[in-house]
């Protein structure tokens, strides 16, 4: 697989591949057709596959998502793009209580082949309703997988994958980098006996405390000093770039963790 300088291309690369090799899939969300997608994933894919394929919506993410649910279990594979996945609250109904139980509630007899993307976190003064992090809501969710690729290359690789997966995955487009990496972290922190954990989201119930939590089940007497985490401030984020910055994790803020750990007071 090639690499990519662009994230973008490489999303778009990804979903226009496995478009080519199976015409059950298809895109839909708002402005994903005419405008390109609001982050031009999607430029160039209504001219290739056609308005059936690539579908504009209305702003109605409860009734798209239902929709491609009911696709999903009759034989289609729906990419739903969410705008933002803030607005993903809107169809979290549908997500939660319809594609992520239907394989349990039908007994194994429908899967529910489905994706759900778009963008997620902080973008830059978007205001506190559009700046949020709700990976670690989904990921609590028997059902279904949660996938934050940190790279371009692995974007391509981990969204042909979900694409790919009978069940509904939650495919996050972010800043945000978690990953399965168990072993290499739990390997890391017998090494340097410290661990210092970074995470754009609100500190309580997060994916960070989740690691905190193996790490300390699976290495603790290999640690040197309590685990720390640099969150998100645990409020909605503000509009004020100074207030921004006073909220997210920053590399000055890093720093300072890091020092804590090694013990080092200047």
């Amino acid at each position: 697989m090639r690499q990519f300088s662009i994230f973008r291309e490489a999303l778009r690369e990804a979903l226009s591949e496995e478009m080519r090799k199976n015409e059950n899939i298809y895109l839909m969300g708002e402005e994903v057709a005419q405008y390109n997608g609001a982050y031009k994933v999607s430029q160039g894919m209504l001219d290739e596959f056609g308005d059936k394929r690539v579908i504009d919506t209305p702003i109605a993410e409860l009734g798209f998502a239902g929709i491609s649910a009911g696709a999903a279990m009759n034989g289609l594979i729906p990419i739903v793009e969410f705008m933002t996945f803030n607005f993903s609250l809107v169809a979290i109904d549908q997500i939660i209580n319809g594609a992520a139980k239907i394989l349990s509630m039908s007994g194994g007899q429908f899967s529910c082949p489905i994706v759900f993307r778009g963008p997620t976190g902080n973008a830059g003064q978007l205001g506190a309703q559009h700046s949020q992090n709700f990976e670690n809501w989904y990921a609590n969710c028997p059902g279904l997988k949660v996938v934050i690729p940190s790279t371009p290359y692995n974007a391509k690789g981990l969204l042909k994958a979900a694409i790919n997966d009978p069940d509904p995955v939650i495919f996050m487009e972010s800043e945000v980098m978690y990953g399965d990496k168990g072993d290499v972290l739990i390997n890391s922190v017998k090494k340097t006996n410290r661990l210092v954990i970074v995470e754009e989201a609100w500190p309580l119930a997060s994916i960070s405390s989740e690691i905190t939590f193996n790490v300390q089940k699976n290495a603790f007497d290999h640690l040197d000093a309590p685990i720390l985490r640099v969150t998100c401030a645990d409020v909605p984020l503000p509009y004020a770039p100074t207030l921004i910055a006073a909220s997210l994790p920053n590399a000055e803020k890093v720093v300072k963790a890091v020092k804590e750990v090694m013990y080092v007071n200047k």
